[in-house]
């Protein structure tokens, strides 16, 4: 984080301009077939590497940013509900565009799109890999070239995850901001004539210790496991639209648990949920769809993105197919009308 520009408010990253990431565990899909969007098991508690400068390993403290502990083969997405005004997005895994596939870049693109459009894009559960999919984002040691990074450019040597965000430019931030006026304006007028007010889409349902040794911490990255049913929208604003600048960056490292526990002196998170429990529960799955939002078809680099069980081995955590009422829509119903550092 550069100064003050990026900060963490509980466990949410606030980017300028408006830009709310939270990080979700959730249940890991299997390997093969297209899945419903799992659901939102909890935030990933994230701190500042700033504030364990001296248990951090070195390179991390070059890097700044912060960190968040996950598990081998835990799967996780990012949450940009909260996000208050247009941003582009964009968002790294060991910096490989996790939109195109291309090598990280200061600079937006649209051909091909580097980014995703907020809040248009609710979440992100992992690589634009298919035709209205993505393939989901799970941990991974470095060194094995299991990582996203390691099968598209033949190295591992970032690992973590990188966020980068651009505002609109001044002409259409002060148009959008007279819209949203505007609007707001004339739902005031309909709720005081007594009209019933417009349905709103609905809301993602996915909500100082000691300084310990200075040790070097285990690698870690992102991979992918299954696919599921999720959309990367296009975006649909005039060439130009976004400021050639970016308004902030963070670099999140990836820690093992253990390690964790070495570096914060705090218990990490328990051990992912069982899949097939939670299903045999009766418990929600999801799908989103916004009839009004163009899906941004895959990259050749990401879809030939292989799983992790190709190097890990095969996923033997039970799995039982949500029955049809267990996968909720949201939003319209298909069919219907932190301290930043040298990197």
């Amino acid at each position: 984080m550069t100064g003050s520009t990026v900060r963490i408010d509980g466990n949410t990253l606030r980017l300028p301009g408006g830009v709310a990431v939270r990080f979700i565990r959730t249940l890991r899909l299997p390997e093969k077939g297209t899945h419903p969007l799992p659901p939102g098991l909890g935030e990933f508690p994230v701190r500042r590497v700033a504030d364990y400068a001296d248990s951090v390993p070195e390179q991390w403290r070059a890097h700044g940013g912060v960190m968040l502990p996950v598990y081998l083969r835990e799967a996780m997405w990012l949450s940009f509900a909260g996000t208050t005004e247009p941003a582009a997005l964009q968002v790294g895994v060991g910096k490989v565009c996790a939109v195109s596939g291309r090598p990280w870049s200061d600079r937006l693109s649209r051909d091909p799109q580097n980014y995703v459009v907020l809040p248009r894009q609710p979440w992100l559960d992992g690589i634009n890999s298919g035709k209205g999919t993505v393939r989901q984002f799970v941990a991974v040691p470095l060194g094995l070239g299991a990582s996203v990074e390691g099968q598209v450019t033949g190295e591992e040597v970032w690992g973590g995850v990188q966020l980068q965000t651009f505002p609109l430019n001044d002409a259409e931030l002060a148009r959008w901001r007279e819209e949203e006026r505007q609007r707001r304006e004339a739902d005031r007028s309909t709720m005081i004539c007594g009209g019933a007010p417009m349905a709103a889409g609905a809301a993602p349902a996915p909500g100082a210790a000691p300084a310990a040794p200075r040790r070097a911490a285990p690698a870690m990255g992102l991979g992918v496991g299954g696919s599921m049913r999720q959309e990367v929208y296009r975006d649909d604003r005039p060439p130009g639209a976004w400021s050639g600048r970016r308004a902030g960056r963070v670099f999140v490292h990836l820690v093992t648990p253990p390690q964790w526990r070495r570096i914060t002196g705090e218990a990490p998170p328990p051990s992912p949920v069982d899949r097939a429990a939670y299903t045999s529960a009766g418990l929600p799955w999801f799908d989103y769809y916004d009839q009004d939002a163009e899906d941004l078809s895959p990259t050749d680099t990401l879809s030939a993105v292989r799983p992790a069980g190709d190097w890990l081995g095969d996923d033997h955590e039970p799995w039982q197919e949500p029955s049809p009422h267990q996968v909720r829509p949201l939003k319209d119903a298909p069919g219907k009308p932190v301290e930043d550092g040298d990197w």
